[in-house]
């Protein structure tokens, strides 16, 4: 859907360097390219693959067909796969032009995302669209150019139902707040290579209140040696937000002035359980550091594992595994392995070896396995990688873990640090945890994949 409304605001904002909207079929040819479903024999397309381009998840720039110069581009494109469907919106960026602004301080970009997470839950989009924002904004999104403090007393009167929330809760008053991190690596054990990490955090938040309106303060605090939130993205139902949380970007170098909180979240929240932020952490270690190395000695590989929990990490996981897959060398006939804690198993068909740590580490927090393994050869069946050739392997410890009750920034909620304005007071419930997501330590005596720059969402 178009709104022309949105368009004269966006060309008097942007002055000479308004780019206007193609048409659907000039816009959808580039916007299929970005994502990677055209020409599947092209696997490396300049525009979009090229080096000198900083990657976004699903926030695009869309290199116009027949256009040159400053006018050839549309940004930022929000863009979500879902099946056979793409959701995709063009926000406003009421900003002056020159140099883009990052784009967690766009409010439009939160509101967009916001949407489109709305409308994946809706099989009739245009219906949907025509309720959801009639003249090009969101109706349940505030402007958050124009915050409203929240309440400190509960509002005396009748509240008219806004359109945006057709029912209100009835029943036992709850507010649950859980905030889960995911931590990434990227460990090669060689000095000519530079490890790399980076932590992405979610607040989730689910609140049955009473009332048409009830607002809820969400404080999210650090300890003394936190390290500070930063690229933080809040829902659109937060009424106020102090502009240093908007601003700290992981894409700025640090230079230790970043705001360490605590970071207030004041809302009146939906129905349905939502994410109530979105931030990155630049924390000085990963929790797990290890090293891996791989030798060919005549017809048998030589395997050397080394992992230690950081003394900083909590020593209690819900599950931990570190899978060691093999490719290209044929089917796994022997294995003659011995480790000093947890257990192992052998898939031989698919190559796998998956060591099962448990739920804690030994108290010297370092475990290792060792010993030898053979394979039938290349030529016969087993998994193919055409990266992972010669000894191109790693472990991928998609470290597979766990840990409850922990976060690597430190980040937390406190109970008597949630506010509730509302008619009953609620139980206040909050949780925190820790999970890997493609936690990879590489062979440290063959060639890997190397960044030339921080991991990036």
């Amino acid at each position: 859907r178009r709104y022309p409304t949105v368009e004269s605001r966006a060309s008097l904002l942007g002055r000479g360097s308004y780019v206007p909207v193609p048409e659907d079929s000039a816009l959808l040819r580039p916007l299929l390219t970005d994502l990677g479903l055209t020409d599947p024999e092209k696997s490396f397309v300049e525009a979009r693959d090229g080096c000198s381009r900083l990657h976004r998840t699903a926030a695009l720039e869309l290199e116009l067909e027949g256009r040159q110069g400053a006018g050839a581009a549309l940004w930022p494109v929000l863009a979500i796969p879902q099946g056979g469907l793409i959701l995709a919106c063009l926000p406003l960026v009421e900003a002056p032009p020159g140099p883009r602004p990052p784009l967690p301080s766009l409010a439009s970009v939160s509101q967009g995302f916001s949407l489109l997470a709305g409308l994946q839950a809706f099989p009739l989009l245009p219906a949907a669209l025509m309720q959801a924002c009639p003249l090009g904004t969101p109706l349940e999104t505030p402007q958050l150019s124009q915050p409203l403090p929240p309440p400190t007393v509960p509002l005396a009167g009748p509240q008219k139902q806004p359109a945006w929330k057709p029912g209100v809760h009835r029943g036992r008053a709850l507010v649950s707040v859980a905030v889960s991190e995911q931590v990434r690596s990227m460990q090669y054990g060689n000095q000519a290579r530079t490890d790399l990490w980076d932590v992405y955090g979610t607040v989730t938040c689910k609140c049955d209140l009473e009332g048409v309106l009830p607002t809820v303060t969400v404080t999210l605090s650090l300890p003394p040696n936190g390290s500070p939130l930063q690229d933080i993205l809040a829902h659109p139902c937060v009424t106020s937000l102090d502009s240093s949380l908007l601003t700290a970007s992981s894409v700025d170098e640090s230079d230790g002035s970043a705001f360490s909180g605590p970071y207030k979240f004041p809302f009146s929240p939906p129905l349905e359980p939502f994410h109530l932020c979105f931030y990155t952490s630049q924390v000085p270690v990963p929790p797990i550091l290890g090293s891996y190395q791989l030798r060919e000695e005549g017809s048998q590989l030589k395997i050397t594992v080394n992992l230690k929990l950081h003394e900083s990490v909590r020593n209690g996981f819900e599950y931990c595994e570190a899978h060691l897959p093999f490719f290209n060398r044929g089917q796994l006939t022997h294995t003659d392995l011995r480790v000093t804690s947890g257990q192992l198993e052998v898939a031989r068909e698919k190559g796998l070896l998956v060591w099962m740590l448990g739920q804690k580490f030994p108290k010297s927090r370092e475990v290792s396995l060792g010993g030898s393994v053979s394979f039938s050869g290349a030529g016969s069946l087993g998994p193919v990688d055409p990266l992972c050739t010669e000894l191109t392997a790693y472990i991928k410890a998609s470290l597979y873990f766990r840990i409850p009750d922990v976060t690597l920034s430190g980040c937390s909620v406190d109970q008597h640090s949630v506010q509730v304005y509302s008619s009953v007071k609620p139980r206040i419930t909050t949780s925190r945890e820790l999970i890997s997501s493609e936690y990879y330590i590489w062979n440290s005596t063959g060639e890997a994949p190397v960044s030339s720059g921080p991991m990036r969402l």
